[in-house]
């Protein structure tokens, strides 16, 4: 089964926004990345604008709006509240009305996402944000570990997929750890038990050339989302090209 390919073009803001004005401009290189093979964009908007703004926001949600088969997906802090112009999570989501948006745990302070949800204890402050978002014609994913019990919690809370935490496989494909394979392994049963209680199945976060095609054996995948490191090779090898190469994998086709 092929798996879906949405790029992440939070790097490429990054970039942007330590200059004034708006080179490099994230609409372009969605563009690019749409134009070569991307099924769907995704864009994380932090309170702290770091990146991805919600002007940015704005205009890539009319990129794809009326392209067909093509799927803009906003993730980020459920929790997070409005801070100078950036109008709260919830509310950025409710006004652009993405095909998607993943739920993730992260705070101000991180450097990056690093874990997925405790739903033990954030499951019922997130269960009627959930509703709130499915009925508004958004599905909703959550991002989450590969453990089983914590998978079986997020269809109850009312998810419509997970997105497994690949950062732990990633680090362990780059050094050829002994324990790849057993990480690997617990991606897998995460996945099926995703697939036994009815929930949809992406992935992302460090996820590269090097160690997708492994990572596409998990069952039942569906979508990949990739923007760190198809941004640091597309600085040598040149957008269009990786992003044919990511599509490639992503259908099977990689030689």
């Amino acid at each position: 089964m092929a798996v879906a390919l949405s790029v992440n073009l939070n790097k490429i803001a990054l970039l942007r926004n330590s200059r004034e004005g708006n080179y490099p401009d994230p609409v372009e290189f969605g563009k690019i990345c749409l134009a070569n093979g991307a099924d769907g964009l995704t864009v994380h908007p932090r309170p702290d604008q770091r990146h991805i703004r919600p002007d940015d926001v704005a205009r890539l949600g009319d990129l794809v709006r009326d392209i067909d088969d093509i799927e803009f997906n906003i993730e980020g802090n459920p929790f997070a509240e409005d801070l100078g112009d950036y109008p709260g999570f919830i509310p950025l989501v409710e006004q652009h009305k993405p095909d998607q948006c993943t739920l993730v745990p992260d705070s101000n302070e991180q450097l990056t996402s690093d874990h997925g949800f405790d739903l033990r204890q954030s499951g019922d402050k997130l269960a009627p944000l959930i509703a709130k978002l499915k009925s508004r014609d958004i599905r909703v994913s959550l991002f989450m570990d590969p453990d089983v019990e914590q998978i079986k919690l997020a269809k109850q809370v009312g998810a419509d997929r997970i997105e497994l935490y690949t950062g732990p496989y990633a680090w362990a494909f780059k050094q050829q750890s002994a324990d790849l394979e057993d990480i690997f392994q617990a991606h897998c049963r995460a996945a099926e038990t995703a697939l036994e209680v009815g929930l949809g199945i992406n992935a992302g976060h460090d996820l590269n050339l090097q160690n997708l095609d492994k990572y596409c054996g998990v069952p039942g995948l569906q979508e990949v989302s990739i923007g760190h490191g198809l941004t640091v090779e597309s600085l040598t090898m040149g957008m269009a090209h990786v992003v044919s190469r990511y599509r490639d994998i992503c259908q099977g086709e990689a030689s």
